[in-house]
């Protein structure tokens, strides 16, 4: 029997108890090529003996960089890891700027790309980097190594023998990739996880998710390169899951209609899409079937689980699920069982209204420098509360400070930041990692995190106001696509507001409204205004009179991840928005 210590161990156990025949799927040319556990296997041990050939070391250090989620970046993962080398998985949204310094502070000696687009970016500042010695592609680019040279150099077995020694010296507690955090300030941090703390977690996680062994289907399209969606891909291999990947973030609502998964993970701005969409769908609708589908949403927006809300609520709601979240569920595949959300907080209107209609969205919290889960929801006994992100995982140990943070203690704690002792020893004291976080845990052992601890202010009045409760709260308006809450040492709280273009286009058509054809002119349309001041009003009921926003501006840029505005992760870059928009604060607060 085969025990799990090591990363690379995952396909072999699922070889083992599984043995499936779509262990990765990715779609080419229009169709869904699938690649067994055996097929997995033996690639990665081609690219391992590959890599020897060309010199490869114990603890070298390759890059991967990579558009989408796709079967090549797991086969390299795994041939990487078994060398005794690490992995640097890199955003491929970030800067040449971050890229140059990522490759130079990790000094890879080799590169992987997915296309042409990263190539580019990569050719660009190749020549700084004077550690790297190659950059290979996935997708066939003229001039450029294809990664299926190696396989090919891999094709002899006669140093299969070395490959095997290179394993048995990895040690659990040995490195095995290191990654950087996309931060919303300053130079990104190298995150040092070991194949211990990724193990642990995946281990530790496993027992929450509620799949069917060797008989389930994910659809994986959360960048890989970050450590949440990481993880996830190595808990479906130890389930036996056949894992689908998605073309792109565009394409997914077509690849769930093909794929039908059982599960996905996802973060809270793509649920939010999600609902936004099945809700301006609802509104189209005309007579009873209108009045059906608003009744349904109603009585989602009420739940609670474990029938709580008493007999006549559930009765209720066995009707709304017959008749309009079944075709809800339809609509994502019709198998989807179970979706897994991290990397923000997610509104607690959305976990009740998905539950409500079958479709549970189990909540996780977690960091790079934790493995990332520390606590999740689980709708299994008694597990789940909205509102919270959970109850700590098996192995893992949280306490609240004095000032309301969170820390966390465990086998999933980072082994430090990549030569940085100076910044470890400030987030690592007594075994204790310090999460930034402000969080409180309930009588049920339920942990709810209300901020981050840097994104706290006072007002001039001296009243805390924590930025991110507020702006999750308005962003449940379907008039508000961003929000950034601000005021630091000013007598009351005001925002920089990124409308929803789109829904506006679509409310000013319904109700015979001239707003201009361009975002300028929408964000100076005064019943634009007008209106989205509406909404704040009604959303400020829910604060006490010191945080309700009492100020705010319109932008017409829609905010991005190439724009700068928000990291790869969907999170605020608030010193660079702040800093694009400081004319908007002006006007604030004079």
């Amino acid at each position: 029997m085969i025990t799990i210590t090591r990363l690379f161990d995952f396909p072999y156990y699922q070889k083992e108890n599984f043995n499936i025949s779509d262990s990765l799927v990715t779609k080419q040319g229009g169709e869904w090529i699938k690649t067994s556990t055996e097929e997995y296997i033996s690639k990665a041990n081609a690219i391992s003996r590959a890599l020897l050939k060309i010199g490869v070391q114990k603890n070298d250090k390759i890059a991967i960089i990579s558009t989408n989620n796709r079967t090549e970046w797991n086969v390299m993962d795994i041939g990487i890891l078994q060398t005794g080398a690490q992995t640097i998985p890199i955003y491929p949204t970030i800067s040449e700027e971050d890229y140059e310094y990522i490759l130079n502070h990790s000094e890879s000696i080799y590169c992987f790309v997915s296309d042409e687009e990263v190539l580019k970016k990569v050719n660009a500042i190749k020549k700084n980097v004077s550690s790297l010695k190659e950059v290979y592609s996935f997708n066939s680019i003229e001039g450029c190594k294809n990664w299926t040279e190696l396989l090919e150099l891999g094709k002899d077995e006669s140093n299969q023998s070395d490959v095997e020694n290179c394993k048995n010296k990895v040690k659990p507690g040995d490195l095995a990739t290191i990654i950087y955090t996309s931060g919303t300030t300053g130079k990104p941090k190298g995150v040092m996880l070991s194949h211990k703390n990724i193990v642990s977690n995946v281990i530790s996680s496993a027992p929450r998710i509620p799949f069917e062994k060797g008989n389930s289907r994910a659809l994986s399209f959360l960048p890989v390169c970050h450590i949440f969606e990481r993880m996830i891909l190595y808990l479906y291999q130890y389930y036996g899951v056949s894992i689908y990947f998605g073309e792109s973030i565009e394409k997914i609502s077509d690849n769930i209609k093909e794929v039908q998964p059982n599960v996905m993970s996802a973060v809270p701005r793509l649920l939010e899409k999600v609902y936004d969409s099945i809700y301006a769908k609802g509104t189209q609708l005309t007579g009873i079937k209108k009045k059906l589908f608003f009744w349904a949403i109603e009585l989602g927006l009420r739940y609670e689980p474990y029938g709580a809300n008493g007999w006549w609520y559930e009765f209720q709601l066995k009707i709304a699920r017959k008749l309009i979240f079944s075709k809800w569920k339809e609509g994502l595949g019709g198998n989807l069982d179970l979706m897994v959300s991290g990397s923000a907080a997610l509104q607690p209107r959305l976990a009740r209204v998905f539950a409500a209609a079958q479709i549970p969205v189990m909540e996780g919290y977690g960091l790079t420098e934790t493995s990332p889960v520390i606590t999740v929801n689980d709708m299994r006994n008694f597990g789940f509360k909205v509102g919270t992100v959970g109850k700590v995982i098996e192995g893992v140990k949280i306490k609240i400070a004095k000032d309301g943070e969170v820390l966390c203690k465990g086998p999933n704690v980072m082994m430090g930041y990549y030569k940085n002792e100076e910044l470890t020893a400030e987030v690592i004291s007594k075994n204790y990692f310090h999460t930034g976080d402000i969080g409180e845990i309930d009588a049920e052992g339920f942990l709810k995190i209300t901020d981050r601890k840097k994104e706290m202010f006072k007002t001039s009045g001296g009243k805390y106001i924590a930025p991110q409760i507020i702006e999750n709260t308005m962003k449940q308006s379907r008039f508000i696509e961003q929000i950034m809450v601000v005021g630091e040492g000013q007598k009351m709280p005001g925002a920089i507001i990124q409308p929803s273009f789109d829904f506006i286009k679509e409310w000013a058509k319904m109700h015979q409204i001239s707003i201009g054809n361009s975002n300028e002119e929408i964000v100076t349309n005064e019943k634009v205004i007008e209106r989205i001041q509406e909404e704040v009003d009604k959303l400020n009921e829910k604060f006490g009179n010191w945080e309700k926003i009492k100020r705010f501006e319109l932008t017409p840029d829609v905010w991005s991840i190439d724009g700068g505005h928000l990291t790869p992760t969907l999170k605020l870059k608030r010193k660079i928005v702040m800093e694009k928009y400081s004319d908007l604060f002006q006007k604030i607060y004079n």
